[in-house]
């Protein structure tokens, strides 16, 4: 029992020392000598993923009073978040160098950030969920405001903080009325006790709707998405990268946690609040992504619109949604990674590409990071044979045999919409007359290229062969049960 205590939460630990090591040794190494934090930052995330993907295929294991489990869904989240941030470090660095902000704090925070994320995707108990959360929510917060010097960054991080601390509070009044109601904190001691006590259905409505609603928030679903596209224009580009791609996988874990383990007895009731945000996310993150010519404020959009496809999936209930759902949380991933890593690539010190119309006549010069911006954004737009096709038609699939027809009308209209902006971009990029794009001098960082020609080239290579992925996703929700 006690090995189990122990080997259930090494990667935790792990996460926690080197976060407090490379802040403290962050004192001794100025920005251009940060190679050792690098490299100690990327072998523990090496040591973690090694350690969490052992548990593969194993029974579900619970810890410290069943408040910890490590199980299919953990494993596999776990596992992408490792992979996500390794590739954000990469991409980051040569760029933070650059604005002098590549130190022990940054490494520090993102590793605390994950640790959070750890703590929320292995949660069985409300409390340890709420540590996770309080402590990647403050993480983040100090990240978007990374850079001092940055008005706008430091505005967007209020601004996030405000709304932060106010959905935080939500969630813990949520959590109280279900304590109030059930006397346990324990995830399935929840899900029993709904089940079999005669309740007041009003009272655990409005718990439920505290609790989706603050998830929502996290998530960047509509209408509670007021603060993605400020924090996304406002932080560092890396920073943004970190946001857009690590943070998802915790919102999703609380999602299957609170919903489908805990309170699947009301499964009618969230299936409706997720829908309806789920549709609202794709309408307001297609239409007004439209209107944008800053390239990250439009990505940030991008963003909502495919949380509306994620949360599509999650809203059947069904295992099959879940499996498309997580599925489409991996693709997001690679995705994102690639777009927001060619933003960085295109980025220097003598360069500066904010604006959409920056890349205009990029092909000219630049012909195979032309390329790769055409894939990833034919990707995002979900045209085959990308990923992007497949997740979102595995998405689709499964609210039609779920029965539902007109929200899947509705999902693939909304795609048609979002067709429109992505091409554009790649219109620019192929057919406008060169201007300041001609002028780019790109970085050869031989390293940088290859990581983001492969994290491009896989998008075409997971859309070819889904079937690996798509696998390991269904098996990872099918075995949570």
């Amino acid at each position: 029992m006690f090995i189990n205590l122990i080997s259930n939460s090494i990667p935790e630990v792990i996460l926690l020392c080197s976060a407090m090591s490379v802040l403290l040794l962050g004192a001794f190494f100025n920005n251009k000598n940060s190679t050792s934090l690098f490299g100690i930052s990327q072998i523990t995330l090496l040591a973690c993923a090694f350690l969490t993907s052992q548990g593969w295929m194993q029974e579900k294991i619970y810890s410290f009073n069943d408040m910890f489990v490590n199980d299919s869904l953990t494993i596999y989240l776990k596992l992408l978040s490792y992979f996500s941030l390794s590739i954000v470090y990469i991409y980051s660095r040569k760029f933070l160098v650059n604005k002098n902000l590549l130190n022990g704090e940054y490494f520090s925070l993102t590793l605390f950030s994950l640790l959070g994320v750890n703590l929320i995707i292995s949660s069985s108990n409300l409390l340890t969920l709420y540590m996770g959360l309080e402590l990647l929510s403050l993480s983040l917060y100090t990240l978007v405001a990374y850079d001092k010097k940055n008005k706008d960054a430091s505005e967007a991080a209020m601004k996030y903080f405000i709304l932060g601390a106010v959905a935080s509070g939500i969630l813990l009044y949520g959590f109280s009325i279900i304590y109030g109601l059930t006397g346990s904190l324990n995830i399935h001691e929840i899900s029993y006790a709904l089940s079999n006590k005669e309740l007041d259905p009003y009272v655990m409505s409005f718990a439920l709707v505290f609790i989706v609603v603050a998830i929502a928030f996290k998530f960047g679903a509509a209408p509670f998405q007021i603060w993605v596209p400020d924090v996304y224009q406002g932080a560092q580009t890396p920073i943004t990268l970190f946001i857009s791609s690590v943070p998802k996988f915790a919102s999703v874990a609380m999602l299957v946690r609170l919903l489908y383990q805990s309170m699947d007895v009301l499964v009618f009731d969230w299936q409706k609040l997720l829908l309806i945000m789920a549709l609202l996310s794709m309408m307001i993150g297609n239409i007004t992504a439209i209107a944008q010519i800053n390239i990250k404020r439009l990505l940030a959009y991008s963003t909502i619109s495919h949380v509306g496809f994620i949360m599509l999936g999650l809203s059947t209930g069904a295992v099959s949604g879940l499996a498309a759902a997580l599925f489409y949380i991996a693709s997001y991933m690679l995705m994102t990674l690639a777009a927001f890593g060619l933003i960085i690539f295109l980025n220097s010190e003598k360069n500066s590409v904010d604006n959409i119309h920056d890349l205009a006549g990029l092909s000219y010069r630049h012909p195979w990071v032309a390329f790769l911006i055409m894939i990833t954004f034919l990707s995002l737009a979900g045209i085959p044979p990308t990923i992007g096709f497949y997740a979102k038609f595995s998405v689709i699939q499964s609210a039609i045999q779920f029965g539902w027809i007109w929200p899947s009308v509705f999902a693939v209209m909304m795609a048609l919409i979002g067709i429109f902006y992505y091409l554009r971009i790649i219109k620019i990029v192929y057919f406008d007359n060169p201007k300041n794009s001609t002028k780019l001098k790109l970085k050869n960082e031989y390293d940088f290229k290859l990581v983001l020609t492969f994290n491009v080239l896989g998008l075409i290579f997971v859309g070819i062969f889904p079937n690996i992925l798509m696998s390991v996703s269904t098996l990872s929700a099918a075995l949570i049960f």
